[in-house]
């Protein structure tokens, strides 16, 4: 069964395949069969830039539970992230005293 679930964003950012790094144009998460990987459906990330050659692509394919904790660590370090940045900027989130008060 095809699912046709597919989810296309524009990236910013590097990929790598063999010793060659290439900026991105765009994401594209999918769940559909497996292509490569020895598993029945998958959720595949495919990280390209479409003004490059088609072999300009880094893909993955996981399960849906991996995929799943892979979304969970991403959260927690965006949101590490976030407050990193909050504090660089001076904007960091006020302590427990301060809102005490």
């Amino acid at each position: 069964m095809c699912t046709s679930i597919v989810e296309i964003v524009p990236a910013e950012g590097m990929a790598k395949r063999g010793d060659e790094w290439f900026p991105l144009t765009q994401a594209v998460v999918a769940y559909d069969h497996a292509r490569h990987a020895p598993l029945g459906d998958v959720i595949t990330l495919d990280f390209i830039n479409t003004g490059l050659e088609p072999g300009a692509r880094a893909g993955v394919e996981l399960t849906l539970e991996t995929a799943k904790e892979l979304r969970a660590a991403l959260d927690r370090a965006i949101a590490a992230a976030d407050r990193e940045e909050a504090e660089v900027r001076g904007k960091g989130v006020p302590s427990l005293l301060a809102r005490a008060a």
